[in-house]
């Protein structure tokens, strides 16, 4: 009776730590890309790309984050926002986009969600 009792215990351990350990999910990169075109159609390398959150309170709060990065020779400017992301947090941010090279400019907006790889497009013209 009394080894049946250890076992029973030694059987419910070992049943409770591998499920705790199989219910640990790792956290996924939430990543944002944004791609760059000119009016001709072709991928802009060197654009200066600024994401930025804007305040929909009243009265104006300030501006949630500011993140400046500038495209690569594919015209791709990437951001990372893994540490903006809690796990369990349900979505991440909307972000206005501001592109510059040069004399050209563009906006556009994005939609950060958790755990994804988000993609924008913005034209950059006169």
């Amino acid at each position: 009776m009394k080894n049946y009792i250890i076992f029973a215990i030694s059987l419910i351990f070992v049943g409770g730590v591998s499920l705790g350990l199989g219910s640990c999910n790792k956290k996924g990169d939430t990543i944002a890309k944004i791609f760059v075109r000119d009016t001709s159609g072709a991928l802009v390398s060197g654009a200066r790309i600024i994401l930025y959150g804007t305040s929909t309170e009243v009265p104006v709060k300030s501006v949630i984050r500011r993140d400046t990065a500038y495209t690569n020779a594919a015209g791709v400017a990437i951001f990372n926002y893994n540490d903006v992301y809690q796990t369990g947090q349900a979505g991440v941010a909307v972000l206005d986009i501001d592109a510059r090279k040069d004399d050209l400019t563009g906006k556009g907006i994005i939609k950060i969600v958790e755990e994804e790889e988000n993609i924008a497009k913005v034209l950059i013209q006169p």
